[in-house]
């Protein structure tokens, strides 16, 4: 079978100075795991690559494994293929309202979460921000800035029991971008 477009999202490393990971290393671990076609986009852990069935299955753990034999961090890793990437961007329901950009953001979710667990969210707990879940993304409106909305990783993964890194509304389309080029 042919070899498919993925996209990788790392959770916390090279934030705030901490957790330190050169875009390169990145890169080098990626293709020791089986990828091919590496790209990064911006320092924060967004990787584009090519893989086949095999090579891709197990690949988020095994870059997991290597980032802490290497650099002893604990760095969760998601994947999307190109696909259901494109039908993230596809799907946001805040782009019909004619939000503005800078204020889409959408977390990424390892796991699709239950229905008690979407239900768990407070539509209430940030005012003037909303929400909506849809498959295993939370769909973000945070009018007053990302920094200020109680909407924050730590929340939604405890409400919804599953590892969340999230991205702005740019890099998003800009990996979209990436994986279709």
């Amino acid at each position: 079978m042919p070899s498919q477009v993925h996209i990788a999202l790392l959770r916390g490393i090279n934030v705030g100075g901490k957790r330190r990971l050169a875009m390169r290393d990145l890169v080098r671990l990626f293709e020791a795991g089986g990828a091919e076609e590496v790209r990064t986009y911006v320092q924060s852990g967004n990787v584009v690559f090519r893989a086949g069935v095999k090579a891709a299955k197990g690949m988020a753990a095994r870059i997991r494994g290597a980032i802490a034999d290497e650099y002893d961090y604990d760095v969760p890793v998601l994947l999307r293929t190109a696909q259901a990437w494109s039908r993230v961007v596809e799907s946001n329901p805040f782009l019909e309202q004619g939000c503005e950009l800078a204020h889409l953001h959408v977390a990424f979710l390892e796991d699709k979460p239950t229905r008690a667990g979407a239900a768990a969210l407070d539509p209430e707990r940030s005012p003037g921000d909303e929400f909506r879940v849809l498959g295993k993304e939370v769909f973000l409106h945070l009018p007053n800035g990302v920094a200020r909305s109680k909407l924050t990783g730590t929340y939604l993964e405890g409400k919804l029991g599953t590892t969340v890194t999230a991205r702005n509304w740019r890099t998003v389309t800009r990996l979209q971008g990436l994986a279709q080029a």
